[in-house]
Order: C-alpha cells, then sequence, then structure tokens
C-alpha cells in the first residue's frame, strides 16, 4: 500500500492552513507525513471482528463534585483585602465616561 505524499500535497496543506512552506520545509514534510499516513495504515492489518466501535478507549465518568449548597464568605471576609470599599462592595476606579 503505497500512501506517499507528494509535495503538491504538502503545498496544498499549507495553503489550507495558511502556512507558508519553502521547497526544503514542504520536501521534509511530505516525508514526515507520508511516514504517518503510513503507521495509521498498520491500522487495517488489525482483525477488529467482533471489536465494539468506541467513542474512547478508557471509560469516562463525571469527576465533578455534587452542585450543593454551602455556606459563603461574609461581606466582611469577602473585603477583608479590598484596597477600598463603599459598604458591602468593592470601590474600583472609573473607567468609563468622564474622567
Amino acid at each position: 500500500m503505497s500512501n506517499a505524499i507528494d509535495i503538491d500535497q504538502v503545498r496544498h496543506i499549507g495553503v489550507l492552513s495558511r502556512i507558508e512552506l519553502d521547497d526544503d520545509q514542504a520536501r521534509d514534510l511530505a516525508g514526515q507525513l507520508g511516514a504517518i499516513v503510513e503507521y495509521f495504515g498498520k491500522l487495517n492489518e488489525l482483525d477488529t471482528d467482533g471489536v465494539e466501535p468506541m467513542a474512547h478507549a478508557v471509560g469516562t465518568h463525571n469527576v465533578l463534585a455534587e452542585d450543593a449548597p454551602l455556606a459563603s464568605l461574609s461581606p466582611d471576609e469577602a473585603l477583608a483585602n479590598a484596597p477600598a470599599r463603599d459598604g458591602d462592595f468593592f470601590m474600583v476606579p472609573k473607567v468609563i465616561g468622564d474622567s
């Protein structure tokens, strides 16, 4: 099975990827991409009869904690390190409008 990638295909991929390639780069990439395609071609040699298709090689599960309400910080605790505050709010410099 010949999956050789020629320089014209590499240049086309470069155009689609918006990557400028000189002649040496295109030649090197042609060899590298050809080797990758050939390596993946070896998968066709595997006997996959009776193997169920899957989306992931390992089982997946939710690793997030349950969304349960917990006690929150008081306004004084939340604003303890604020450089400036106005009551229970952070005070920040004005960034919109007249200076």
